[in-house]
């Protein structure tokens, strides 16, 4: 069964972090809390650590995989061209519950964006990831950590039940507080299309951007 090792998740541990991000440096897949539910992190560039989660979650390869960032800077070396709405929407809802959706630079291996050329990238408000990011020096995958087509984990106890024999380390930051995943936009050039409404609305999401092509729900 996989290590639990609790940590605050307001001011995470050095030591919890150091060890998660030690896993991650060997090729591991750690459950980590964010600010929606619990997520699989590892490093992206990894190619094996990647396959991992897909087998973990029994999930199709041809899915693609969200990253989680530190800050909105880190997403310059991610993306090939960030359109004029990409700042908009990141200082506006970062570091929250947005994934925003852009062109996948060269860097981004086809494995990660499921061979689309495009990559989901989000700055989580919870302290946990944004630590581990920094330490373990990329970005991290931040898929659920759920078997494909099952109820997402609120808790380290839930991704045990769930996961335990399958992934290296959990930490533990008590329960996410989380009812909804990710609000998912994908930006291109001057339009915008909502393809997931999660914890930000659809309503939030046009204020900053306009009516464009968007969620046909708008007027």
């Amino acid at each position: 069964m996989a290590e639990i090792v609790q940590v605050n998740p307001d001011s995470p541990e050095p030591s919890a972090i150091a060890q998660a991000a030690e896993r991650i440096r060997r090729g591991q897949v750690v459950a980590i809390p964010t600010d929606t539910y619990y997520g699989l992190a590892a490093n992206p560039f990894d190619r094996t650590a990647v396959e991992r989660i897909f087998a973990i979650k029994g999930r199709s390869m041809n899915a693609p995989l969200l990253l989680l960032l530190d800050s909105e800077e880190m997403a310059r070396e991610l993306t090939a061209e960030l359109p004029p709405n990409f700042h908009r929407l990141a200082r506006r809802f970062w570091p929250g519950p947005l994934t925003i959706v852009v062109a996948a630079s060269a860097k981004v291996p086809a494995l990660v964006t499921g061979g689309s050329g495009r990559i989901g990238l989000r700055v989580p408000a919870a302290a946990i990831p944004r630590a581990l990011v920094r330490l373990a020096g990329v970005p991290l995958t931040g898929t659920s950590a759920n078997r494909t087509g099952e109820k997402e984990c609120s808790t380290a106890q839930e991704v045990e039940r769930c996961l335990g024999e399958s992934v290296a380390l959990i930490l533990d930051g008590g329960p996410s507080g989380a009812t909804q995943p990710s609000t998912v936009v994908d930006l291109r050039a001057d339009t915008w299309e909502l393809l997931r409404e999660g914890a930000i609305r659809a309503e939030e999401i046009a204020a900053v951007l306009g009516n464009g092509k968007s969620d046909p729900r708008l007027p």
